[in-house]
């Protein structure tokens, strides 16, 4: 059942190091044009890994990608300092820090995963009365940035030397990674930079799984490309009758037909019976029906 024209759907990018997400959704935009393109989960160019390119009306669906859980493989040196939390500003080393010792980072370790409060780097996009915060500190202003709180799943260390410490990490939406070297590494006595970072999962999209921006070209597009349902795989999906697509078209609600309905105000993804994805909608359980809330066809 053919239903969208333009390209529609996802690409789960392998960003190269050096690389910004402009610029990895400028490589793909030639070749999609005129349809619209866009990114879920922004990378510094210092960061390699997954980056979710949207296309199409897949674009909608950038603020539920940005809400999934995230994996990361990141690397950090001990014993260093620098303006940005990485080694992309001049190092230095923290004063008269010891060395630490694997016993120290593991019993810094448990105080960072759950909900934490964290203050993101000075050199970051968070805004601060409507301008972003490394906009100020590249002027020389030292922007005051206010805590917030992230949710980290899980950290295990993967490799630890008395210079660096290579980190897995989970964690939610919101959560800088440069920070959270610093602060373990604080917390322990001493300072840490970032030196690399890999990440390794959005969701269901994992780097194993990812392309490369040599392996995307014209006519690699249609393998390489997702469906958008692939995007929403966490929700609730509802198969609908092609009889209602008309009526999603415009926004109207459906009927519920399914035997067991979700739970009232759950939202759900609407999608054909090859798996299209029509709409993300609302379930109304007085008025046993979904009401639309993003349209995608």
């Amino acid at each position: 059942m053919a239903i969208v024209e333009e390209p529609f759907g996802l690409i789960n990018f392998n960003k190269p190091q050096g690389w910004s997400s402009r610029k990895a959704v400028d490589h793909v935009k030639r070749l999609v044009k005129p349809a619209k393109i866009g990114h879920a989960g922004t990378l510094d160019p210092l960061a390699t890994g997954v980056l979710i390119l949207t296309i199409g009306r897949a674009t909608r669906l950038t603020p539920f990608l940005h809400d999934l859980s995230k994996s990361y493989r990141a690397e950090f040196l001990l014993g260093q300092t620098s303006d940005t939390d990485d080694i992309e500003s001049d190092l230095r080393p923290c004063g008269d820090a010891r060395p630490l010792t694997l016993s120290d980072i593991e019993q810094q370790l448990p105080h960072f995963v759950g909900r934490i409060q964290q203050t993101p780097p000075i050199f970051s996009a968070v805004k601060i009365k409507g301008r972003r915060a490394y906009e100020l500190a590249r002027k020389g202003k030292a922007p005051e940035i206010k805590p917030r709180e992230v949710e980290i799943h899980r950290l295990e260390i993967v490799k630890f030397t008395p210079e660096s410490l290579v980190l897995d990490i989970d964690c939610g939406t919101g959560t800088y990674v440069r920070s959270l070297g610093r602060d373990i590494a604080k917390a322990a006595g001493s300072c840490a930079v970032m030196s690399s970072l890999v990440r390794t999962r959005i969701g269901d999209f994992h780097l194993d799984h990812a392309v490369s921006p040599d392996v995307v070209s014209r006519d690699t597009l249609p393998n390489v490309m997702l469906p958008a349902s692939a995007g929403v795989g966490g929700m609730t999906k509802i198969t609908c009758d092609p009889s209602v697509v008309e009526q999603i078209r415009h926004g109207r609600p459906v009927p519920c037909s399914t035997a067991t309905p979700p739970p009232d105000g759950e939202t759900c993804a609407l999608v054909t019976d090859d798996r299209q994805l029509l709409a993300i909608a609302e379930y109304q359980a007085v008025l046993r029906q979904f009401a639309p809330r993003h349209v995608f066809v």
